[in-house]
């Protein structure tokens, strides 16, 4: 079985090794593989950071040019439900060497250049992905949330972009911002440094933040599991 996990690391990168050997590459939150026929709205106040009211559905009769409305908001014991389907993975990044606190790979070369995107974050492995039409583009390691403010488990959409957004409550800086939850989980630019940790937001490096919210919108799908990593036993590994 060593030998099995030392060659799954020097070939598909140490960040998906180390989640095929803790979670026998099952699918990721399997208690939440199902698109719901509609998305239940999350109506709480964010005790971190500033809060926009969520502006009010469009009506059935406006026009197709209409600007999509927002996402419904969740709270963090509120996750959503997806198809598995939208998990599949067509290619992975190969990830040379240790992959250690700071450091981050991007790598759009060979991905379609639209397609939908999903975020999978790991807390186990302390790693994110992020994939479009099933081709990983991104992966970076991260800071997650501390034992007494956790962060969540489960599928969220994003619903809230601000690149230059502080919190109200911490008076601290959170670059390129993307609201999971609404009570006050993001993923944000950080200095990912080893035993530190978050108020249960996902601290991604700022380069890679950047570049993440670049590739976003809002409804974009962003799962955290904890030990639990995609099927990539046919993904192709590298461009």
């Amino acid at each position: 079985m060593a030998a099995l996990i030392k060659a799954l690391a020097k070939s598909i990168g140490p960040k998906l090794a180390i989640g095929l050997a803790l979670g026998g590459g099952a699918w990721a939150a399997m208690h939440v593989l199902e698109w719901p026929a509609e998305r239940d709205a999350a109506a709480a106040s964010d005790p971190q950071v500033d809060t926009a009211a969520a502006p009010a559905p469009a009506p059935a009769s406006a026009p197709a040019s209409a600007a999509p409305t927002k996402p419904a908001e969740r709270r963090s014991d509120q996750p959503m439900a997806i198809d598995p389907r939208a998990l599949t993975v067509k290619r992975v990044l190969a990830i040379d060497g240790p992959f250690r606190h700071g450091h981050y790979v991007w790598d759009e070369k060979g991905a379609p250049a639209s397609g939908p995107v999903i975020i999978t974050i790991d807390l186990k492995a302390e790693t994110l992905s992020v994939f479009r039409a099933g081709y990983e583009i991104g992966a970076a390691v991260i800071l997650y949330g501390a034992t007494d403010k956790p962060s969540p488990l489960g599928a969220f959409p994003i619903t809230q972009k601000d690149a230059d957004h502080v919190s109200n409550l911490y008076d601290a800086p959170m670059p390129y911002a993307q609201r999971l939850t609404s009570d006050g989980v993001f993923i944000h630019g950080s200095d990912v440094e080893y035993g530190r940790g978050t108020h249960g937001c996902i601290g991604v490096p700022t380069a890679f933040a950047k570049k993440l919210f670049g590739v976003t919108k809002l409804g974009d799908i962003v799962v955290i599991t904890n030990g639990k990593m995609l099927n990539v036993g046919k993904a192709q590994v590298g461009a």
